[in-house]
């Protein structure tokens, strides 16, 4: 599996059409704490969606009704909407709109076959029981951050780039009160992605990295990049 996973990744990486228009989504990242410490939702997509066979957050593309009756200028208001009404469609959970905390913004490279422009959010669980439709989502679980991690590096399961570099991140934190308590006192990043070739796979360039400008991920200096390689996957950032 985890062959196959880099391959599609490279194709991901080579293919696209990049005077498709971009399409607003979003996707909340829902936070519990399990007896092992802080664990978030993931579903596993159908192989005949967009992004098909990963395991993603649930999320989607933002419709015109998530927007009615608000500012069209207020671009979050529409996103955090549109990502709890993709909670209750995806995984039957009603999560409030307003206990939603801006955590990141991607942009995705200009080859991507289909461009979302996507706000991640972080949002404590609400209680009850998961329910998905076994049509476009096939499977859901409760995991760590760094068992997902695990799972990818050991070929169990399919993760999209910022769907990585998120779970990375909330590997930082030990519980759920922790983790929104530092998305709300921090600026969310934004991710503008480049990708480059690298011996073994490629590699996801963002601001702040030497390469990122050229997209040549050869070029010294400083990093911000996932390696998304045959023998793994590896986050680095320059302090």
């Amino acid at each position: 599996m985890a062959e196959k996973h880099e391959q599609r990744l490279a194709a991901w990486a080579r293919r696209g059409d990049a005077g498709a228009a971009p399409v607003p989504a979003a996707t909340v990242v829902l936070l519990r704490d399990g007896p092992r410490g802080l664990e978030t939702l993931v579903l596993r997509k159908s192989s005949q969606v967009a992004f098909g066979g990963m395991w993603v957050f649930p999320g989607g593309r933002v419709d015109a009704a998530d927007g009615q009756g608000l500012d069209p200028a207020d671009e979050l208001a529409a996103a955090r909407r549109a990502a709890a009404r993709e909670a209750g469609e995806e995984a039957g959970l009603a999560v409030d709109a307003a206990s939603l905390v801006v955590f990141s913004h991607w942009t995705p490279p200009p080859v991507a076959p289909r461009r979302f422009l996507t706000w991640f959010f972080l949002a404590p669980a609400p209680t009850g029981g998961v329910s998905v439709d076994r049509g476009e989502i096939h499977d859901h679980a409760w995991m760590g951050p760094a068992e997902a991690l695990a799972r990818r590096e050991a070929g169990e399961i399919e993760l999209a780039p910022p769907t990585w570099v998120t779970l990375h991140e909330l590997s930082a934190w030990g519980s759920a009160p922790q983790a929104l308590a530092a998305a709300r006192a921090r600026e969310p990043e934004r991710y503008t992605t480049r990708i480059a070739s690298a011996p073994g796979g490629v590699v996801a360039l963002w601001h702040g990295d030497a390469g990122y400008a050229e997209g040549d991920a050869t070029r010294p200096g400083p990093r911000h990049r996932l390696w998304m390689l045959d023998s793994g996957w590896r986050y680095e950032r320059s302090a």
